[in-house]
């Protein structure tokens, strides 16, 4: 409790500094040598920092990965785990936009199919060297469990990662703030209402600590995350439903979260194990902060591109 206290302001107040400084970045006139590449805005690109952030912690997350895998008794190597992690995160990142739409006449005309096959090549190239690396030794035992870790680091601290990304290269800095802040507000929430009311449990037999007078509150702390933030939101067209949305975009969020919260506790157990690091003192590893975010960043890309409004 003591080191929760004292870290989780320490990290809110970190992730709210980075995600200042990425806005910051995004407002400054774009180097020379980028408009002569051909990139198209006069401004720098959105998600700078918030790159190189994932970045760093998607290797430390892959490595935690590679652990829980060798509690298992799978022959995980760190270096190929941390390299389908970081593999997947630059494919979902970097992604080359449909020049004919930005303007730019250098380079080919990417669409949306090519975007999907350059997805799908690399899933098949890195499922390949895994392959390849864990029969090096002339010897099949363990071959495809190891691989299929690989695949796991390459989709879920990569592909499933780089919606963050996503979600920021199409809307403001603080939209990102308010997605995740709805996440942590319901760990948040229901880590401290199921200490003082939990009795009911929510589902024993994978997490034993999780109530469910816990996740109820969990869920109506990120609900008025949800509705206070979505009132700061410079909305070009204000919706007449605004508070309606913001609630249930909080609700959403909470229960998804609460999902990928549940997700790693299934890799966990199955390992055997309690947390998935020590890094974080208070909170374990990196994968039990990540793990909520993780799952939440798919659905909140597709949730903000179709249910709510675009805003300046």
């Amino acid at each position: 409790m003591r080191d929760r206290l004292l870290l989780g302001p320490v990290l809110i107040a970190v992730l709210l500094g980075l995600l200042w400084l990425d806005g910051f970045i995004d407002q400054l006139p774009c180097p020379a040598w980028m408009t002569r590449l051909g990139y198209p805005h006069p401004t720098m690109p959105p998600g700078i920092i918030i790159f190189v952030v994932m970045l760093g912690l998607s290797i430390m997350a892959s490595r935690e990965l590679a652990d829980i895998l060798h509690d298992k008794a799978i022959d995980a190597s760190k270096r190929i785990t941390t390299l389908a992690a970081f593999f997947g995160l630059c494919v979902s990142s970097f992604i080359p936009r449909n020049f004919a739409e930005t303007g730019s006449t250098i380079g080919p005309h990417w669409d949306a199919a090519t975007g999907g096959l350059i997805v799908s090549s690399s899933a098949v190239l890195m499922f390949i060297v895994a392959l390849r690396f864990y029969s090096r030794h002339k010897n099949t035992e363990g071959v495809i469990a190891a691989a299929g870790g690989t695949m796991l680091a390459f989709v879920y601290l990569g592909l499933m990662f780089g919606f963050v990304l996503a979600i920021r290269r199409e809307h403001p800095v603080w939209t990102l703030a308010w997605v995740l802040l709805m996440v942590k507000a319901c760990d948040t929430g229901a880590y401290f209402t199921g200490r003082a009311f939990g009795k009911r449990k929510l589902i024993l037999w994978l997490s034993p600590g999780k109530t469910w007078e816990g996740l109820i509150g969990g869920v109506a702390l990120s609900t008025l995350v949800g509705v206070i933030g979505v009132n700061l939101i410079d909305w070009k067209e204000r919706p007449a439903n605004l508070l309606v949305v913001g609630g249930l975009t909080g609700m959403l969020f909470a229960l998804i979260g609460q999902a990928g919260d549940l997700m790693m506790s299934l890799l966990k157990r199955d390992a055997g194990i309690k947390d998935s690091g020590k890094s974080l003192p208070g909170f374990g590893g990196i994968l039990d902060v990540l793990d909520s975010p993780l799952l939440v960043a798919p659905f909140a890309y597709w949730w903000l591109r179709f249910m709510l409004p675009q805003h300046g």
